[in-house]
C-alpha cells in the first residue's frame, strides 16, 4: 500500500500510530511497533512516501508488518528549510483531510509536491503553490480574479508570509474547524533571513 506520512505519534512505550494519507484509502491510521529513534528518523518523517504492508490481525487498529520508502529523497532529509515546509504541509494535510476516502489525483498532487520539495532551487515558495492547488483539488478553487494576492509567486520573505496568512484565512473560510498550522511559526522563523 502506498502511503504519505502526515504524523508519529507516541501511544505507549512499544508502539507509535502512525498518521497516512494512503493512495487505496484515503486517511489512514495504523499501529507501529518497536520504532527506535534510527529507525523512524527517515521511514516515518513527514511526508515520506512509502510502501507499507500491513497486518490485519484483528485489532482495533491495523499495524504495520513491513515498510521501506518507495521515493528516497536526495535534499529533503537534510535540508532544514525542505523539512520545515514538509512539516507545514504535513500538518495541513493532517488537519484537513479527516476520512478514509480514496482521491487518487490528491495523493498524486502529494506525491508529486514531495519530488518537487526536493529538487527545486526555490523550497520557500512550494508551500504556497501547494495551498493553491490543495484547494482546487478540495473543491473550492481560488480565483486569480478575485483573490489575485493568493495566487502568484509572491515577492521576498514579507511577501511570502502575507501570501501564507492569506491562504490560511481563505481555508479557515472553506474547511470547519480550520485552525491555523503551528509550524507555521517556524516556517516564518526559518525563512526570516531570506530576501
Amino acid at each position: 500500500m502506498l502511503a504519505v506520512i502526515l504524523s508519529l505519534r507516541p501511544y505507549s512505550d512499544r508502539a507509535h500510530i502512525v498518521h497516512t494519507y494512503t493512495r487505496a484509502c484515503g486517511r489512514m491510521n495504523y499501529m507501529v511497533y518497536g520504532l527506535g529513534k534510527k529507525k523512524s528518523s527517515g521511514l516515518y518523517a513527514p511526508l515520506s512516501v512509502v510502501e507499507m504492508e500491513v497486518s490485519t490481525s484483528g485489532r482495533a487498529m491495523e499495524s504495520v508488518k513491513e515498510a521501506h520508502l518507495a521515493y528516497i529523497p536526495q535534499r529533503l532529509a537534510t535540508d532544514m528549510r525542505r523539512q520545515t515546509v514538509a512539516l507545514f504541509i504535513a500538518e495541513v494535510l493532517y488537519r484537513t483531510l479527516r476520512h478514509p476516502m480514496a482521491d487518487e489525483g490528491l495523493f498524486d498532487l502529494i506525491a508529486a509536491t514531495v519530488r518537487l520539495l526536493d529538487s527545486t532551487e526555490q523550497p520557500e515558495n512550494v508551500h504556497l503553490a501547494f495551498l493553491v492547488r490543495l484547494a482546487e483539488q478540495l473543491g473550492f478553487a481560488i480565483s486569480g480574479e478575485e483573490h489575485p494576492e493568493l495566487v502568484g509567486l509572491p515577492e521576498g520573505r514579507k511577501g511570502r508570509q502575507e501570501q501564507l496568512r492569506g491562504l490560511c484565512k481563505y481555508f479557515a473560510q472553506h474547511i470547519d474547524g480550520w485552525q491555523d498550522p503551528l509550524s507555521m511559526d517556524v516556517l516564518t522563523e526559518v525563512f526570516a533571513f531570506g530576501k
